[in-house]
């Protein structure tokens, strides 16, 4: 799992539909989720910590939550099938945890308003994110190469499984 934050939301140049972007902590992984216009419309105010004069539904649910001591430990975007991406709402009372299926961008939408974090699976990554700096995958890539390149037999050393038994 990789911890993710909301950069912002752009709009598609074709369709005009909102995209909400993520981005991992060394900004070098950017993953686009195609959203409806209310939930882009959520997920500004929460970024712009605009307060309604009447809560709106995800500011009602983070209510409730409060209300009956519930705490969301996180979102995860764990998995995506058809292009459509699947999440789930990490929320603990008590001993008691759960995961409670959500559309991703209702997920962000009230993780923003706790606080919560956003993690996305390593599978989600590689199938959907785009590199933000290409340069620095590049470099790390050839850097992979090269030690691989300049691996010798001794440099690995004979492990001996007498002397480590399980206890």
């Amino acid at each position: 799992m990789i911890e993710m934050k909301i950069a912002g939301i752009a709009l598609d140049a074709v369709s005009r539909s909102p995209i909400v972007i993520l981005k991992d902590d060394a900004e070098r992984r950017a993953l686009p989720i195609y959203i409806a216009h209310e939930q882009a419309r959520a997920i500004i105010n929460a970024l712009e910590n605009h307060v309604p004069p009447r809560p709106l539904t995800h500011d009602l649910l983070v209510n409730l939550l409060e209300a009956w001591d519930i705490t969301l430990e996180r979102v995860v975007i764990h998995s995506l099938q058809d292009n459509t991406f699947f999440a789930v709402l990490t929320v603990r009372q008590g001993d008691v945890k759960k995961d409670i299926d959500a559309r991703p961008s209702d997920a962000m939408a009230i993780a923003l308003r706790t606080g919560s974090p956003i993690w996305v699976s390593e599978e989600v990554i590689l199938d959907a994110s785009l590199p933000v700096d290409q340069e620095a995958d590049e470099a790390e890539q050839q850097a992979f190469r090269d030690f691989v390149a300049n691996l010798r037999p001794e440099d690995f050393k004979q492990y001996d499984r007498s002397s480590h038994r399980d206890s």
